[in-house]
């Protein structure tokens, strides 16, 4: 009987995760959001356009309401866009 091998685990990441922050309005706004949600689990990079007031998660994995919490700890509120 021949033996299997485990699979390989996936290295394929998620779509992007994608959020409107509309109370972001410096660059300052853009650092606090990006440190934090950069923190969450399984969260790749982060990138922040302040002139859309988007922020978009790239990872594997990641929690949507993790993410939010963490729009929230850095003192905004998102909305999923």
């Amino acid at each position: 009987m021949p033996t299997l091998s485990p699979r390989p685990p996936s290295t394929t990441a998620e779509q992007p995760l994608t959020y409107l922050v509309p109370g972001m309005t410096c660059d300052h706004c853009t650092v606090a959001v990006a440190d934090e949600v950069a923190g969450v689990a399984g969260v790749a990079s982060v990138d922040v356009d302040l002139d859309t007031k988007l922020v978009r998660v790239h990872g594997t994995g990641v929690d949507h309401a993790a993410v939010v919490a963490a729009i929230d700890e850095a003192g905004y509120d998102a909305v999923t866009a």
